[in-house]
């Protein structure tokens, strides 16, 4: 019947406050401090992630560049580099060649949306712990949203965000929600002194 709410909605929201309620807050400042610290001294911002993490490189691309005023980049954005690295070289190296193309160095950033940040011996993510190691290697900053443990990401990150599991099942929903939800939350953070976007510039 419609108004009528399901166990699911209801179970799925309850989660998502107790997931809220989880979060180290101070994981959060640690990122949005190791940004300002990039920006200060010029360096530029690397986005990367798959699938549903790929669209919030994207997504979080274009922000940071327009609201942040960071220069930032997607290491997936370009298809027709990403698919002849992935063609003539390997998925596992793609990114990682894309940074190291981009001499990737000790004033840039890479960030990292993954939902289990990646483990290089049970081989998940390989692309990503290749792409990490990479910047680790070349003295650049690491920051990140992840799940679960926080895998390779967590290891290796100069800060980073894990996204608690409260219910096993849902963790890829719950992390990839949250880390749209928590990158909007840094890239609006007053430290940064970003712009104002323009529907909180228009008076209602």
């Amino acid at each position: 019947m419609a108004g009528d709410v399901s166990d699911y909605t209801r179970e799925f929201l309850s989660e998502s406050q107790e997931i809220i309620d989880q979060i180290d807050q101070a994981d959060v400042d640690a990122v949005v401090d190791t940004l300002v610290t990039t920006k200060k001294r010029g360096g530029r911002l690397f986005f990367a992630g798959s699938g549903g993490g790929a669209g919030h490189a994207s997504h979080a691309t274009a922000d940071f560049r327009k609201i942040g005023a960071f220069e930032a980049y997607s290491v997936t954005d370009n298809v027709s580099e990403l698919t002849a690295r992935v063609n003539d070289e390997s998925w596992e190296s793609a990114y990682a060649s894309w940074l190291q193309g981009s001499r990737i160095g000790p004033d840039d950033c890479l960030f990292v949306f993954s939902v289990g940040g990646g483990d290089a011996a049970k081989n998940i993510s390989s692309n990503l712990v290749a792409a990490i190691d990479t910047a680790k290697a070349a003295g650049a900053a690491i920051v990140g949203i992840v799940g679960r443990d926080g895998g390779h990401l967590r290891q290796q990150a100069t800060a980073s965000i894990v996204v608690p599991t409260v219910d096993p099942s849902h963790v890829t929903y719950q992390v990839e929600g949250f880390q749209a939800l928590l990158w909007h939350l840094i890239v609006g953070h007053p430290a940064l002194e970003g712009a104002t976007p323009m529907w909180e510039s228009v008076s209602l």
